[in-house]
């Protein structure tokens, strides 16, 4: 799916929310290089992110093109923040009611509401598609965004104890949450 541009104004910073442009492969391969540094909370280390521009690419144009998937940049004042996705879980006919949901941003740029205003945009689509959940992991160590999922009306369904192991020999369960429409 295609988003086109959409501006907000959040505590007196520009917001534009949009699709990504596929000439910006590296630029989101440098983000996540980055901001899985920023935080444990994310899906891996900064030296696993091995995608080439060619995947990333195909990745924005999977997105951009699909009826059931859909990727969301947020820039601030200029500068590109951050994004969240939504694919469909479907794999077979029993699945499709279901979407999962990823977001990560800058961590200079979290704490004033970027996260729920773009997290509002992507659910609404969600619901558009006539999608009946949303469906995302939290790490359990990452209160803030456990409660905003939680005041965005998701619950807790499951934990997984020890699903995140770190390089310094700590470990964080994940946790499952569902937002039923």
């Amino acid at each position: 799916m295609l988003l086109a541009e959409e501006i907000y104004i959040l505590d007196d910073k520009k917001i534009v929310l949009r699709s990504a442009k596929l000439d910006e492969a590296q630029m989101l391969i440098d983000y996540l290089k980055t901001v899985t540094g920023e935080t444990r909370f994310l899906m891996s280390e900064p030296d696993e992110i091995q995608y080439t521009r060619k995947e990333e690419e195909q990745f924005i144009d999977k997105h951009n093109k699909a009826n059931d998937a859909l990727l969301i940049l947020a820039f601030v004042d200029g500068e590109y923040a951050g994004n969240c996705s939504f694919e469909s879980k479907a794999g077979s006919r029993r699945s499709r009611h279901r979407a999962g949901i990823g977001i990560a941003l800058f961590q200079k740029y979290t704490g004033f509401g970027l996260g729920r205003l773009m997290l509002n945009r992507l659910l609404t689509e969600i619901k558009n598609l006539e999608f009946e959940q949303a469906e995302l992991t939290v790490a359990g160590s990452n209160k803030r965004a456990y409660h905003l999922y939680e005041s965005l009306g998701f619950k807790e369904c499951g934990r997984i104890p020890n699903a995140n192991k770190y390089d310094d020999g700590t470990y964080d369960e994940d946790i499952l949450m569902v937002l039923q429409f």
